[in-house]
């Protein structure tokens, strides 16, 4: 897709395209989170000087110490850029002002009503419009439904006179972020912008082009929001059948394991999805409820992300239920056992536990009694919807006294072979312990 900046009459976006080039533009990065900090160092690595702002005090003071908070960003590279002034944070909003550019990389959850909240997008969008002035590009990164941008930010921004293409410049780039990957980062990801006008697009495609390999540039800020919400859709669906085929294997009592691997040494028309005890992160149990959310107002039904998510929530009781069942085949009832899980994080040698199954299937066992302890050195004390706990210590004292180890969350620091041979059983929900074991059961 051939893209240009329309040049006639245009002076502010000449002028920002010239900042942009000779990397003289300020960059605002609002979120210093698992998006906006990578973003935020990758710009200032290639000359840019960057801004975060985030209304959380003690993240900023981190930052501004040069402390690192993100397992993708390195520490070395970190303090370098503090110390040599190219990254800084700060909590005061009214310097919006002062940037060329703006990036939202701002939270966008649900409700219990598996309804969206785009209230940080809004309280965005009302400090900059407070500030807005013309020759400034303004992108929204926040996985959200299509419309958001034209619908909220658009709208609210346009009211303070300006003229978005002409004033200042709007883009939608959906973050693409994959915690603990190791192969792809921010700047050799591919990077999908959309913009309400081919002028806006011509400026956010000279941005992200100075510090990211390859920009898919996208026809509107609607499509580049679709894009991010089907990635992430596709990728929930597909778990969800996944997760429905290892529970009717364990209705058949087959192995989904041995079904999935053989499976999968097809060597076309087939993609590698696995079972598991429920599914967590920033992204697959929120992103696709945005799109099923939007899709009522154009009377459509996405039966194929309700049943995938339906199905998907369903596992953590179906976790503690197979754990109920395993400890019942020895006599013991589930009210009353010792059960340590392993792994808290939503997703392997990661700090994350946003979301995690784990937290539910914490929850769901002490709502059935069981003495409940955990482990993960990756985080050491979980705090959300409810549960706030801290991790033991994986001693052989721990693993012994326990009825039952239920092993949520697979990380490397984990001598596998150490708790096989010390524990009574073991609920493996994540393939992890290899070879046939008598006291192992797999999920």
């Amino acid at each position: 897709m051939m893209v240009t900046v329309i040049m006639t009459d245009l002076l502010s976006a000449a002028a920002l395209v010239e900042k942009i080039e000779s990397r003289t533009a300020r960059v605002g990065v609002i979120g210093l989170g698992y998006v906006g900090l990578p973003l935020a160092v990758e710009q200032a690595k290639v000359g840019f000087e960057v801004t975060g702002f985030d209304l959380n005090a003690k993240r900023v003071d981190q930052l501004n110490l040069g402390k690192n908070y993100i397992s993708d960003v390195s520490d070395d590279e970190l303090y370098r850029l503090v110390e040599s002034k190219m990254v800084r944070a700060t909590d005061n909003m009214s310097e919006l002002s002062q940037m060329d550019v703006l990036i939202i990389c701002v939270p966008t959850p649900l409700d219990r009503n598996l309804i969206p909240d785009l209230s940080y997008i809004q309280t965005v969008t009302e400090s900059i419009a407070g500030c807005l002035r013309e020759g400034q590009l303004i992108s929204l990164e926040s996985t959200t439904y299509p419309g958001t941008t034209e619908e909220i930010i658009q709208t609210r921004l346009e009211k303070t006179g300006l003229q978005s293409g002409k004033d200042f410049f709007l883009a939608y780039s959906p973050e693409r972020v994959d915690p603990g990957n190791k192969r792809f980062g921010t700047k050799n990801t591919n990077k999908v912008v959309g913009a309400t006008d081919p002028n806006s697009l011509g400026v956010a495609v000279k941005f992200y082009e100075q510090a990211i390999e390859n920009i898919v540039p996208v026809s509107s800020c609607r499509v580049a929001e679709m894009v991010k919400v089907y990635e992430n859709t596709f990728r929930a669906i597909n778990i969800g059948f996944a997760n429905e085929i290892a529970l009717l294997c364990d209705r058949m009592g087959l192995s989904v394991w041995e079904v999935m691997d053989a499976a999968f040494t097809k060597p076309f028309g087939i993609m590698p999805f696995y079972p598991g005890p429920g599914v967590g992160g920033h992204c697959i149990p929120l992103d696709p409820h945005y799109l099923e959310w939007k899709a009522k107002e154009y009377n459509f039904q996405t039966r194929f992300i309700t049943l995938a998510g339906e199905v998907n929530r369903k596992m953590p009781e179906f976790t503690v239920d197979k754990a109920a069942r395993i400890l019942n085949d020895y006599g013991k009832p589930l009210r009353g056992s010792r059960v340590l899980i392993l792994g808290m994080a939503y997703k392997g040698n990661l700090d994350d536990y946003r979301e995690s199954p784990g937290i539910s299937i914490y929850s769901l066992l002490r709502t059935s009694g069981a003495s409940v302890v955990f482990h993960d050195n990756w985080t050491p004390h979980v705090h959300e919807h409810g549960v706030d706990a801290h991790s033991v210590d994986l001693t052989d004292e721990e693993l012994i006294k326990a009825d039952l180890v239920i092993l949520i969350t697979k990380h490397g620091d984990v001598d596998y072979d150490r708790v096989t041979r010390l524990s009574k059983r073991i609920l493996d929900t994540r393939n992890a312990i290899k070879g046939d074991h008598d006291n192992v059961v797999l999920l």
